[in-house]
């Protein structure tokens, strides 16, 4: 086990900041990051590989589990309920059932200050841990602390409202600005506060407001968006944003002082959106999914009259497309028998291999078997998981379009996607680590490496731990 340099009395902390791209924070704009470039110049850094698939919920539990979404049974924000065709579920916390790293840490005597890391909703009660719950937090108005008692301190440390998020699909985008940047200014209020305030060994706190940055704003700042549209005021929000937060990151630095090891990370990175491709028109196409009667205009697939008598397979929209088959004994009209749902899989995996975009050229698409992919799947998992194109199209799950390829998202203004590498940051006040680049680093490898930094072994963690801890230090420093 690998020895943190000057004891492992120190504390640890992390500022997740949500869907960074290396691309962004590491070479366009680190020079006007003064902040992000002192920890990136004499600590580490590198990309941090995401998980299958890169969505906020499940990559943060991914990383503070070192648990696969298979294991922790979470494949997104949504999830079907059991075999029903239209019945959903917002993933929450209740839905975590493997141990966080402050859980552990709680267990062995240690104090953390969680604010906002995803899902947290409802909050939980933790031995040793004061908590904030996340941007799924439906209201202001509902219990949103452990403990409860600490809610009024929140609020008026936010300046009298504590903001979860922002509506951020809109064409609105004045509003949404001013919205987020005060958004995010109250989350940091709130995060010096405790930092300040708490006795804790352990901080974590996670800001949403670069995710909603990227979706409504990527179009106006990356010339190489396809829908770029020069010389509007919102033309370096990337770099107003960025150096916004990266002031605050500085003033974070000082709270946590000398004795502190402080970790920038994000679960994911963003790119731009190319295009949505229609998923459920496609499959009506190839005669997988049948309408009783014809969807005349756009219209959310479980809106539509579905013959499910015919239909052997439909799909959701998202970052991502989720396959289901209407399989016989597991759906209410089943029409695929069981013993031969893995040919069906394998000819439908063939199709979609095959698919081609808006000029014809075929689309590095990959689909992805959830037991196949992470050995173990439980939950409500889909049947197949389809990437478009290396994620730079998302599916669309609406039908009635007049082609399968949209160049707007179909459920409201949306400029960006998910990348598989977010960034990694590791800062110690007492060491000049040189701006090491790491290597392979993985957000499962953050749970275990946590661990050893307070001498925990992470087989604490539970069974099937797909993370190893890294090693930050090379021999002898």
């Amino acid at each position: 086990m690998q020895q943190m340099p000057n004891g492992r009395s120190r504390r640890v902390a992390i500022i997740g900041l949500d869907s960074v791209p290396p691309e962004l924070m590491f070479a366009k704009l680190l020079d006007s990051l003064p902040n992000i470039k002192r920890l990136y110049d004499t600590g580490i850094h590198g990309d941090l590989e995401t998980c299958d698939p890169p969505i906020t919920i499940p990559a943060w539990m991914v990383m503070m589990t070192g648990k696969n979404p298979g294991k922790l049974g979470i494949y997104g924000f949504r999830h079907r309920k059991g075999h029903a065709y239209a019945d959903g579920y917002i993933v929450n916390s209740t839905s975590v059932k493997e141990k966080t790293v402050w859980e552990i840490l709680g267990a062995h005597g240690k104090r953390s200050v969680v604010l906002g890391v995803p899902p947290s909703y409802p909050p939980k009660t933790v031995q040793g841990a004061e908590s904030v719950s996340c941007f799924l937090t439906p209201s202001p108005d509902r219990e949103f602390t452990s403990p409860a008692a600490l809610k009024p301190e929140i609020i008026s440390a936010a300046g009298g409202k504590y903001v979860f998020d922002v509506t951020f699909r809109t064409d609105n985008r004045d509003t949404l600005k001013e919205q987020l940047f005060d958004m995010t200014r109250r989350r940091f209020d709130v995060a010096e506060h405790l930092a300040r305030s708490r006795p804790w060994d352990f901080f974590m706190m996670h800001e949403i407001g670069f995710d909603r940055l990227h979706h409504a704003f990527w179009k106006f700042f990356d010339p190489s968006h396809p829908k770029y549209t020069k010389g509007t005021p919102y033309e370096h929000i990337d770099e107003e944003y960025y150096r916004m937060v990266d002031e605050r990151i500085g003033r974070m630095l000082e709270i946590f002082g000398e004795d502190c090891l402080t970790f920038v990370l994000s679960d994911h990175g963003s790119k731009g959106m190319q295009g949505a491709f229609c998923v459920n028109q496609w499959l009506a196409e190839q005669g997988y999914l049948k309408f009783k009667v014809q969807p005349s205009k756009v219209t959310d697939i479980e809106k539509t009259e579905i013959d499910w008598g015919k239909t052997r397979a439909w799909g959701w929209g998202g970052y991502y497309a989720r396959i289901f088959f209407n399989v016989k004994g597991r759906e209410q009209n089943g029409v695929i028998e069981p013993g031969e749902l893995q040919a069906e899989k394998a000819e439908l995996a063939r199709r979609i291999m095959g698919i081609t975009d808006d000029k014809g050229r075929v689309m590095k698409n990959s689909v992805l078997e959830p037991l196949e992919l992470y050995g173990i799947a439980v939950g409500d998992k889909p049947d197949l998981m389809v990437y478009f194109d290396d994620l730079n199209w998302r599916s669309a799950g609406t039908v009635g379009h007049d082609s399968n390829y949209l160049f707007e998202n179909d459920t409201g203004p949306d400029d960006s996607v998910h990348s598989k590498k977010g960034i990694f940051l590791m800062a110690d006040p007492k060491a000049d680590l040189g701006g090491r680049e790491l290597k392979g680093a993985r957000i499962a490898d953050m749970a275990p490496t946590l661990l050893e930094l307070y001498g925990i072994d992470k087989g604490e963690l539970g069974a099937d731990v797909i993370g190893a801890p890294l090693k930050l230090w090379r021999e002898g420093k």
